[in-house]
């Protein structure tokens, strides 16, 4: 049975230069969401989105296997980051950061497998996040990129390097639905810091263009 591996896919989103930034255009995808507001991995909210995410996607993929003949890959976590208030978000006022954590599911996936993994889940685990999952489609558009190499505190002088990008490529982020995009390539749980390989991402429109 052949697998399905969609980074290899759509690769030109899932290995940008650690180097450069560079203008992506993204599609539409459709992703396993939850959201939350508090920037700390560790914390019991954050830890019970990011469980009951992984343990709903890896059944969907079960049950894509074993009722279908469809296996695959899969994905990363994702993470859309802001703030009501964009200083909070410039200034690192973590606990005022909205998110939506999210996996990206492939286009066969429909509500009713979705909902048919979570009583799956529901038998084997308690978990009040699995309640607030839902599966939506999401259009970045028009992006910038770079691959940051290490911790997640010393994201910041690579996102000021992307945001000078899109200023330097006659970009504006005035509008607050363009949310901080992140995709965790390497499970933070079992790697070294200092290689953790993070996609960061911010969607942007031209000055004097508005993107439907």
């Amino acid at each position: 049975m052949e697998k399905t591996d969609l980074k290899k896919k759509y690769r030109q989103f899932y290995n940008p230069s650690s180097i450069t930034p560079a203008i992506v255009d993204i599609p539409e995808f459709q992703y396993l969401m939850i959201d939350g507001i508090g920037m700390d991995f560790g914390d019991e909210t954050s830890q019970d989105a990011i469980q009951a995410l992984f343990g709903v996607a890896f059944k969907i993929k079960f049950l894509s296997k074993k009722e279908r003949g469809i296996d695959y890959v899969v994905m990363p976590l994702e993470g859309l980051w802001w703030a009501e208030d964009m200083n909070d978000f410039i200034n690192g006022n973590r606990d005022k950061w909205c998110w939506t954590y999210m996996i990206m599911q492939p286009e066969f996936v429909a509500s009713d497998l979705m909902r048919a993994a979570i009583e799956e889940v529901k038998k084997s685990k308690t978990n009040k996040a699995l309640e607030r999952l839902r599966l939506e489609g999401y259009q970045e558009g028009i992006s910038a990129q770079i691959m940051h190499i290490g911790p997640f505190a010393e994201e910041h002088p690579n996102i000021m390097k992307v945001h000078q990008f899109i200023e330097d490529n006659q970009g504006t982020l005035e509008d607050k639905r363009r949310k901080h995009h992140e995709i965790y390539l390497s499970d933070f749980r079992k790697t070294a810091p200092e290689k953790m390989k993070t996609i960061l991402r911010q969607p942007f429109q031209y000055k004097g263009y508005c993107r439907n």
